[in-house]
Order: C-alpha cells, then structure tokens, then sequence
C-alpha cells in the first residue's frame, strides 16, 4: 500500500533539536511530542500537517543527538514518511526502529515542491510527484525492514514473531 501525503519542504542538516527542541524532552507521550515538532524550524507545521503528509529534506536529516524523541514526535505528528538526500545513520536506525519509513533519493528531493502532493512505494523504491507528475527511483527496502516498518516497529515486529504470527 503506497504512503501518500502534501510535501513539507526543509534543507540540509535539520537536526533532532530542530526535529523536537530540548526543551520538551521532559515530555513522553508521542501526542504531547507531536504538538512541538518543527516548531522552531516550521512555527506552522503542527497546524498544517494532516496524516499522511510527507517530510522531504535535503542532505543529512536528523543530525545531532541520537534523541528517539525526534522521530517520535514526527511520526505521532501525521507524518508517514520522510524523503531525504541522506539521514543521520542513528536518526535512521531509531526511525526504523518505531515504524517511521524513510527513504533516500536523491532526484525526488529536487524535483518536489513543498505543497506537492507525493506518492511512496516502499517495497518498490519508488517516489511519485504527482503534482508534477514525475516518478524517481531510490533503492527499495529490503523484505525485513518493510516487515519491520509495517508491524509498527522493532518491537512490534520481535512480538509478532515470538508470538508465531506471520
């Protein structure tokens, strides 16, 4: 099932203070998180996004700390994916680990707008403007992570399959 949401658009080197300030670290519930993500980078995301939406950026997104905190808040925000040039690794590992999907290419980021509504297919790598329309390809996720991301996370997936579910 393909994610698809409206484009918020963001440079190079968003780091995991930008993500969610240091201030509302106190916080731990993804709703409360939600409600200051972006907000020092974005003052209106929270009140623009909608579930769904997709987070495009340039190079090196969520750079900084290794805070779960960051990845946390975008997803319990409405975002279903985010699309960059490239990720801080430790942001990507924590990302995948809550079943927050992020993809890598390059030719998408350049060629969406913000407001652009965008399609993802995971499985397929494959990146849709369909404002645009205009279709770029980025390296699939393997089988294990798209089990990951689908059963909501690593510890999802880990009861599934303790549990003998497929």
């Amino acid at each position: 099932m393909p994610l698809q949401g409206k484009a918020f658009k963001y440079g190079a080197n968003v780091d995991t203070d930008a993500i969610i300030p240091a201030r509302y670290l106190n916080l731990h519930l993804p709703e409360d998180l939600a409600k200051h993500c972006m907000e020092d980078l974005d003052a209106g995301f929270i009140n623009q996004v909608k579930p769904g939406d997709i987070i495009v950026a340039d190079t090196n997104f969520g750079c900084g700390s290794s805070r779960e905190h960051a990845p946390v808040a975008i997803q319990a925000s409405g975002i279903s994916c985010v699309i960059a040039k490239s990720f801080a690794r430790i942001f990507f590992r924590n990302a995948i680990n809550i079943g927050l999907p992020l993809l890598e290419c390059e030719d998408a980021v350049d060629n969406i707008n913000p407001g652009d509504m965008v399609e993802v297919d995971l499985a397929a790598g494959r990146v849709t403007n369909l404002s645009g329309p205009k279709t770029f390809t980025s390296k699939p996720y393997p089988d294990f992570m798209l089990q990951i991301v689908k059963a909501g996370g690593l510890v999802e997936h880990t009861k599934k399959k303790l549990s003998g579910a497929k």
